[in-house]
C-alpha cells in the first residue's frame, strides 16, 4: 500500500482541484485521493511517477517532497552550491538549504536527488537510495493519541520532528492524534515526540503493529473512509481544519488587506485565508485556537474578534458600522467648520503670509487650533501611521499622516521663524491640514455607509429564520429560542409561521411557501413524511413535525455559508489589484519624495513651497483605498445578488470564469426534463402478459435507485401488483440491471444489455422506434433468457426549459445536450427543446471525455446537471452547474448550484457573472485611472502648462471621492436584473410578510 502526498503547483482554484482528483481517481491502483490546492494525498498501489504523469498533463505541476540530511558542507559556500545546483534543475520547484539538511520540492526522484548531492562533493546519511514507491512498501503507520498540545505551534513543533527525520515517509497531526507512516518501529516514533516534551500513546482503536492483520484492518479503514469522501468534495474540512470568520478594525486599504493576510498566514496550523476589505472581515480555515489568530492580528496593529455566527456578525457589524459613521461625521464636520473658513479667507484675498508679529501670534494661535484637530480628529490616522512603521509597512494612514503632519509643520515652522524663510515662502498652510482631514472623514463615513448596504441580500437571508420555536413536550407546547432546539425534538408549526428548522412532517396538511428558498411562486402542498426546511413560510393548516437538522445543518443555513464564503473569495482578477497594492503605498512615498527633490532643485522660487505643496499633494491623492475597494465590494454585492435569485456561487473565481463560458453541456434527466419520469407504454412478448411483465420488472427495480425505476415501481403500484422479493441484484451503470425473481432469472435495461445476454430484439424492434419517436425511453424486459416485454417510459420536459433555452442562444451561447439515453429518444427530446446538437448513449463514466473533447476545440464549458451522476462531467468542465433543491451534494460539488429547479438560473447565473465581472473591471479601470493620472498632475506634470498646482485640499477631495465612487458603481449591481423574456418564477426573492 503506496500512501503518497504530492505538493501541487499552479492550483489555482478547487475546481482546478476537482479535474485533479478525476484524473487521479481513474488510475488504475488508486484507492482513495484527496486533494485541494495545495497537494494532493494519494492511497493505493501504483506508481507514484504515473499520478505525477497524470496532474502535469493536465497542466499543473506535481511532485516529491524531500527532506534529507546533509554532510559534508563546511560554510555558505557549500550550501550556496548546492542551492545553485538544485535551482538550475527544472525537475525542482523549490528548494531550502542548511549546512546540515535539505529540503526540496520537485519531480526528481529521491535517489537521482540524492545522487546529484553525492556529484557535488557532499553525502546525505542514513539514507538509502530507493524508489519511492518501494520506501512506501517498507513502511508501517502508527496511529498515536497525543497529550501536552495545545496550540498550532505545538502542532507545527511536532510536525518539524517529522519532516527533518529521515525515516518518516508521510504524517498527519492534530493536537490530539498523530497518524505516522515510516519505517521506525511505535516505540521508536513515541520517543520521538516526547524528545518535544509532549506525551504519545498508540491510539485505542486505532493501533497499528507489525502484525499483518492491524496493518491490513487499518488499511481497509481508510480505505473505506476514503471511498465516502470520493463522494463529496474536496473543499470540505479535512485533519480538524474548519473556517472561522473573524471581524476586523483598524483597516483602510488595500495594503492594510495584505498586512493583515501575511500576519494570518504567519500562525502555524493556518492552511488558508481571505481578508475582505469591503465587509472588514477575515474567512480562516485552519486547525488552531481563534486567540492565536486574533493574536497574530493585534500584534500587526489591527484589532480582531471571533464571530460566532452570521447573526452575532451582523449585530456586531452594524454597530460597528453605526459607530464608525457616527464618529467620522462628527469628525469631518468638526474639522470642516475650522478649515472651511481658513479656506474662505485665503480663497477670497485674504492674507496667509507671515510678515509681521501680529501675523504671527494670529497664525500661531491658529496652528494650535489646528494641532488640536491633529490629535483628536485625525489621531487614528498618526496612531495607525506609527503602528504600520513599527511594522515596517505602509499604508493609507501613513499617506495621510505624512501630508497633513507635513503641512502643519512647514506652516509652524513659517510662523515661528519667518526670518529664516524668503518672503515669497513665507505661506501657512494650516488650512490644507484641517481641510484634507475633514474631506478624508468624510469620504470614510460615506463609505461607511454605502458599505452597509452591499450584504443586504444576505441579511434577507438571515431574516429568514425566525428566534424562537415551538416545541411540544408530553403534550404541552412552549415557546423556546432557537439555540434550546435538538435533534429529534416535537416542534409545532402554527399558520403563517416560519419553519425554524429543517425536519419531517408527523402530523396535518398545509401549502408551504417556499418561494424564498426555491424561487418557486407556487407553494408546496405538505404532509405527513415530507420534507420541512427553515425559513419556509406555512401558510394555512397547522403540523407537527419532528426536528432533524438544526443550527448550522440546515439548508437555509448552508446557503448563508455558502453566500458568507463566497462574499469573502477573491477572483483571480483581484491578484492584480493585490500584487500592485503590496508595494503600491511605498512607490508613492518614493515619488513623493523624488517630486520634492525635482521641485527643489530645480523648481522656481519659493522652491521649499513648491516642494511641500506637491509632495503633499502626491501623498494625499495616491491613497489605495479605491484599489483595495475596487473587487470585493463587486463580488460582496453580485454573489449577494446571484443568491436573491437562487442561484449560489462557492466562489468569485467561478463567478469570473462564468462570465467567459461559451458553451452551455446539459445533461437531460432532471435537468431539461421534469425528472419524474411515467410509465406512457408497454409491449408484452413470448406469452408473457402485462401483469407479469409489470411484476417482475417493479420487483427487481426495487432495489434500484434510479429514476426509471421510480416509474416502473409507481406503475405497479398504481395497478395494485403485489411486488415478490428480489435476489442476486446487480447494477451495471449505463445498461441496466439483472437479479433473480421469483426463481426467474430477469433482466432489465437497454440494448447494450440485451446484446450482453444474446437476447434476441427483432420482435420489439418497431415498438422501440415509436417509444423513441415519442421522445420516452425503451426499456427492455427478459425472463429466462427470452425478451419478455418492452416498457416505454417518458419524463417529461420540463414547461420553461424551451424557454430557458431561447435566452441562452440569444446570449450567444453554443447549447449541447450530453446524455447516455439512446439516441433517437435523445434526439426527439432535443428536437422539442429547441438544440441541434445531441451527443448521447454515452455511459457515466464517458461524459467528463466527452466534455474534455470540446474543451479542446477551444470552447469555454458549463455543464449542467444533478450534481451526483454527473460529478466527472461537472469536475471537468470549466464550470458546473448543479440543478435541484439544493441536496447536500449539490450544493458541496458544484461550483453554482440553481436551488430553484429550473434551466433559467442557467442564464441568470451567467449573466449576473458578466455582470459582475464588467462591474469589477470597471471599478478597477476607474482605480487604476484614477491614480494614473492623479499622481503626475500632484506632482505639477501640468505646471509647465497652465502655471498652477493642484491644491493639497482638492487633492483630499478627490481621494475620498474615488473610494465613495467605486462604492457607489458596486451597488449598482443591486438594480441588476437578468432579461426577462418569456420568463417567469425567477423573481428575485423578497422578504413576505407573515401573520402570526
Amino acid at each position: 500500500m503506496v500512501e503518497l502526498t504530492l505538493p501541487l503547483r499552479k492550483v489555482r482554484c478547487m475546481n482546478c482541484a476537482n479535474k485533479i482528483k478525476a484524473a487521479l481517481t481513474a488510475l488504475p491502483g488508486i484507492e482513495s485521493v484527496d486533494v485541494n490546492t495545495e497537494q494532493a494525498i494519494l492511497q493505493g498501489t501504483f506508481a507514484p511517477e504515473n499520478a505525477i504523469a497524470a496532474i502535469n498533463q493536465l497542466g499543473y505541476e506535481a511532485g516529491y517532497q524531500h527532506h534529507l540530511p546533509l554532510a559534508g558542507l563546511s560554510c555558505c559556500k557549500c550550501v550556496r552550491k548546492v542551492k545553485d545546483a538544485l535551482d538550475s534543475r527544472p525537475d525542482i520547484f523549490s528548494s531550502d538549504v542548511s549546512k546540515t539538511e535539505l529540503s526540496a520540492v520537485g519531480t526528481l526522484p529521491e535517489p537521482q536527488l540524492i545522487e546529484l548531492i553525492e556529484s557535488l562533493g557532499f553525502s546525505v546519511p542514513h539514507t538509502q537510495a530507493k524508489e519511492p514507491d518501494a520506501e512506501k512498501l517498507a513502511t508501517h503507520t502508527h496511529e498515536l493519541s497525543l497529550t501536552g498540545l495545545s496550540c498550532g505551534k505545538c502542532v507545527a513543533k511536532v510536525e518539524t520532528l517529522f519532516k527533518q527525520h529521515p525515516d518518516v515517509a508521510a504524517f498527519s497531526v492534530s493536537k490530539t492524534h498523530a497518524s505516522v507512516q515510516t519505517a521506525l518501529d511505535q516505540a521508536a516514533v513515541i520517543s520521538l515526540i516526547e524528545t518535544a516534551d509532549f506525551g504519545a500513546s498508540p491510539a485505542a482503536d486505532k493501533t497499528n503493529t507489525d502484525e499483518g492483520s492491524a496493518e491490513s484492518a487499518a488499511t481497509d479503514n481508510r480505505s473505506e473512509k476514503a471511498s465516502e469522501d470520493r463522494q463529496t468534495t474536496a473543499g470540505k474540512p479535512q485533519d480538524g481544519i474548519t473556517s472561522q470568520q473573524f471581524i476586523l478594525s483598524g483597516m483602510t486599504c488595500a495594503s492594510c488587506v495584505s498586512s493583515v493576510e501575511k500576519a494570518i498566514l504567519s500562525v502555524a496550523g493556518v492552511a488558508s485565508t481571505s481578508v475582505n476589505l469591503a465587509e472588514r472581515t477575515a474567512l480562516v480555515s485552519s486547525n488552531v485556537d481563534s486567540h492565536l489568530i486574533i493574536q497574530a492580528i493585534e500584534d500587526a496593529g489591527y484589532q480582531a474578534e471571533l464571530s460566532e455566527d452570521e447573526l452575532t456578525r451582523r449585530q456586531r457589524q452594524q454597530v460597528q458600522n453605526e459607530q464608525v459613521y457616527r464618529q467620522h461625521i462628527k469628525n469631518a464636520y468638526i474639522a470642516l467648520a475650522v478649515g472651511g473658513p481658513l479656506m474662505a479667507w485665503g480663497v477670497f484675498g485674504g492674507s496667509m503670509m507671515i510678515t509681521s508679529k501680529a501675523d504671527q501670534l494670529g497664525w500661531g494661535a491658529i496652528g494650535l487650533v489646528t494641532l488640536l484637530l491633529l490629535v483628536t480628529v485625525g489621531k487614528h490616522f498618526f496612531v495607525n501611521a506609527w503602528k504600520a512603521f513599527k511594522h515596517h509597512r505602509a499604508t493609507m494612514d501613513t499617506l495621510v499622516a505624512l501630508g497633513t503632519g507635513a503641512a502643519w509643520l512647514y506652516s509652524m515652522f513659517v510662523v515661528l521663524a519667518p526670518d529664516w524663510l524668503p518672503m515669497q515662502a513665507r505661506h501657512v498652510y494650516f488650512e490644507a491640514s484641517a481641510m484634507i482631514l475633514g474631506l478624508i472623514t468624510l469620504g470614510h463615513a460615506l463609505e461607511a455607509r454605502a458599505r452597509s448596504r452591499t450584504s443586504k441580500a444576505l441579511e434577507q437571508l438571515m431574516d429568514l429564520q425566525p428566534q424562537t420555536a415551538i416545541i411540544v413536550d408530553n403534550g404541552e407546547e412552549r415557546e423556546v429560542p432557537l439555540a434550546d432546539v435538538r435533534t429529534g425534538m416535537v416542534l409545532r408549526l402554527h399558520p403563517g409561521a416560519k419553519v425554524p428548522v429543517d425536519g419531517t412532517i408527523l402530523e396535518g396538511q398545509s401549502y408551504i411557501d417556499e418561494s424564498m428558498l426555491t424561487g418557486e411562486p407556487i407553494p408546496a402542498n405538505k404532509k405527513a413524511g415530507d420534507t420541512l426546511h427553515a425559513g419556509t413560510i406555512n401558510q394555512h393548516g397547522s403540523l407537527l413535525f419532528t426536528a432533524e437538522k438544526i443550527g448550522r445543518d440546515t439548508m437555509l443555513a448552508r446557503i448563508i455559508d455558502l453566500v458568507r464564503q463566497a462574499q469573502s473569495s477573491k477572483p483571480a482578477l483581484a491578484r492584480l489589484a493585490d500584487s500592485i497594492s503590496a508595494i503600491f503605498v511605498p512607490a508613492v512615498m518614493i515619488i513623493a519624495i523624488v517630486t520634492a527633490m525635482i521641485w527643489y532643485y530645480f523648481g522656481p522660487e519659493p522652491s521649499s513651497v513648491y516642494m511641500l505643496v506637491t509632495a503633499t499633494t502626491v501623498l494625499i491623492i495616491a491613497c489605495p483605498c479605491a484599489l483595495g475597494l475596487a473587487t470585493p465590494m463587486s463580488v460582496t454585492v453580485g454573489v449577494g445578488r446571484a443568491a436573491e435569485y437562487g442561484v449560489l456561487i462557492r466562489n468569485a473565481e467561478a463567478l469570473q470564469i462564468a462570465a467567459d463560458v461559451d458553451t452551455v453541456v446539459l445533461d437531460k434527466t432532471g435537468t431539461l426534463t421534469e425528472g419524474k419520469p411515467a410509465l406512457i407504454d408497454s409491449d408484452c412478448y413470448n406469452g408473457f402478459n402485462i401483469g407479469q411483465l409489470l411484476t417482475l420488472a417493479a420487483s427487481l427495480e426495487q432495489g434500484s435507485e434510479h429514476p426509471l425505476a421510480t416509474a416502473i415501481v409507481n406503475a405497479a403500484k398504481t395497478d395494485a401488483l403485489s411486488l415478490a422479493p428480489q435476489q442476486h441484484f446487480q447494477a451495471q451503470p449505463g445498461f441496466g440491471i439483472s437479479g433473480e425473481v421469483q426463481g426467474h432469472s430477469v433482466l432489465l435495461g437497454n440494448q447494450k444489455l440485451m446484446a450482453q445476454h444474446q437476447i434476441d430484439l427483432l420482435p420489439a424492434q418497431q415498438a422501440a422506434v415509436r417509444a423513441s419517436e415519442q421522445g420516452a425511453t425503451p426499456i427492455y424486459v427478459a425472463v429466462d433468457g427470452l425478451l419478455a416485454g418492452l416498457l416505454a417510459v417518458s419524463d417529461p420536459i420540463r414547461h420553461d426549459s424551451v424557454a430557458a433555452i431561447k435566452r441562452m442562444k440569444k446570449m450567444g451561447l453554443e447549447v449541447i445536450m450530453l446524455t447516455g439515453d439512446i439516441p433517437a429518444t435523445a434526439n426527439a427530446i432535443a428536437k422539442q427543446a429547441g438544440i441541434e446538437h445531441v451527443i448521447a448513449g454515452v455511459l457515466p463514466d464517458g461524459k467528463a471525455s466527452e466534455v474534455e473533447k470540446i474543451q479542446q476545440q477551444g470552447k469555454r464549458i458549463a455543464m449542467v446537471g444533478d450534481g451526483i451522476n454527473d460529478a466527472p462531467a461537472l469536475a471537468q468542465a470549466d464550470i458546473g452547474i448543479a440543478m435541484g433543491s439544493g441536496s447536500d451534494v449539490a450544493i458541496e460539488s458544484a461550483q453554482l448550484t440553481l436551488v430553484r429547479h429550473s434551466l433559467h438560473g442557467v442564464p441568470d447565473a451567467l449573466q449576473l457573472s458578466k455582470a459582475t465581472l464588467r462591474n469589477m473591471k470597471q471599478n478597477l479601470f476607474g482605480a487604476f485611472v484614477y491614480n494614473t493620472l492623479g499622481i503626475p498632475v500632484a506632482a505639477g506634470i501640468l505646471f509647465p502648462f497652465t502655471g498652477a498646482l493642484l491644491s493639497p485640499v482638492v487633492a483630499g477631495a478627490a481621494m475620498a471621492l474615488s473610494s465613495i465612487t467605486v462604492v457607489s458603481n458596486a451597488n449598482r449591481l443591486r438594480l441588476f436584473k437578468p432579461d426577462s423574456e418569456d420568463r417567469q418564477g425567477t423573481q428575485p426573492h423578497s422578504q413576505p410578510k407573515t401573520e402570526n
